[in-house]
């Protein structure tokens, strides 16, 4: 067990991070990549890029290794306890594994290594928010083609495609009128929003495809006809065509619906993310599952409907695949890691690195 790894994930889950308050704690990163020999630098976005020289070997060719330096919420006051070879919080907050146990075993790699090519090490910000701060990057900052985004929660599967991603904020205005005086002098805006989501089609539409609403609100008092609703949706496919038809769907029957009681609308369609993905034979993906091998993990490739910073490095041409860390519960109180997982991912980095180097 490495105690300076754990000590170490303790006190960076400890410094607040949550999505746009990572300041702070990419100081703090600055400086703990600049004491293990490395030079780093934020960009103007905010987000943390670290260079290491090549060591052990004349390698040239450098690698992206790449985590998120934010957390969800509530992320503030963590207060991190080891019981029985497990991490969790002692509080009613998040643990902040994603992605600090990333950054806690590629810090444990780097003192540990003897050998590894040029690195290129980006944190990002904003992560968890909508991959702002790695759409957001200057990659001018990077020349790596290749690399591993440390963001998987579990070591056997490896992460080699992910999709596209529309967010839609509907805007609802109707009529207000008194309630009990003269409703038929209204148009009910929360009537126009609830005839609009009874129409979408909603949950998972097929292995590849989702559709929601997550967010609703409007009107101010019980008896008053409301004039204003609104409501956020999304849908994400692993085709992009297929989302963006599925958006364009939900376009018209919200338009449709809304309009038909006589209510009006504003949509504002995002297309935030792009499909994408790389070939399960591609160098990265042989790689991490060579470096898995020796921590006896027998990784799959896999797809997911989520989102991580690799989406955006892969359609900006740098190979990205996505492995694990170990964490468990993730966006939840009940987030939690265990040694042992953190140690067989710093083995599989420790491995990367050496058949990087070769």
């Amino acid at each position: 067990m490495s105690q300076t790894m754990i000590d170490q994930f303790m006190e960076m889950v400890r410094i607040p991070s949550e999505s746009g308050d990572e300041a702070r704690f990419l100081d703090w990163l600055k400086d703990t990549f600049t004491a293990l020999g490395g030079s780093a630098e934020k960009d103007s976005y905010g987000n943390l890029v670290a260079k290491f020289p090549a060591k052990g070997c004349s390698t040239t060719e450098p690698i992206l290794m790449s985590c998120h330096g934010d957390t969800v919420q509530p992320g503030k006051g963590i207060e991190p306890v080891l019981e029985g070879g497990i991490i969790r919080s002692a509080g009613d907050t998040i643990l902040g594994a994603d992605d600090k146990a990333g950054i806690a075993e590629l810090l444990e790699a780097l003192r540990t290594a003897e050998v590894y090519p040029p690195l290129e090490i980006a944190i990002s910000r904003q992560e968890e928010v909508g991959l702002f701060g790695v759409k957001n990057m200057d990659y001018s900052m990077l020349s790596a083609k290749k690399g591993f985004l440390l963001d998987n929660d579990t070591l056997d599967t490896i992460i080699i495609g992910g999709p596209s991603y529309f967010a839609m904020d509907v805007n609802i205005t109707g009529k207000a009128a008194h309630a009990g005086m003269e409703p038929e002098k209204g148009i009910n805006a929360i009537v126009a929003a609830s005839k609009a989501i009874a129409k979408l089609k909603l949950g998972r539409l097929d292995h590849e495809t989702t559709a929601n609403v997550g967010v609703i609100s409007g009107g101010l008092i019980r008896n008053g006809v409301p004039d204003k609703a609104c409501f956020l949706a999304e849908c994400r496919s692993l085709k992009h065509d297929k989302a963006q038809n599925v958006a364009d769907e939900m376009e018209a029957i919200i338009k449709s619906e809304v309009e038909s009681v006589g209510a009006k609308v504003e949509i504002k369609i995002d297309n935030l993310c792009k499909a994408v993905d790389i070939p399960a034979d591609s160098d990265t993906v042989k790689t991490a599952k060579a470096a898995l091998k020796t921590v006896g993990v027998e990784a799959e490739t896999t797809f997911m409907t989520g989102f991580t910073d690799a989406s955006i490095y892969n359609n900006m041409g740098i190979e990205m695949a996505v492995v694990g860390i170990g964490a468990q519960n993730e966006h939840s109180t009940d987030e939690c890691i265990a040694v042992a997982d953190m140690e067989k991912a710093v083995a599989m980095i420790l491995e990367i690195f050496r058949l990087s180097a070769q």
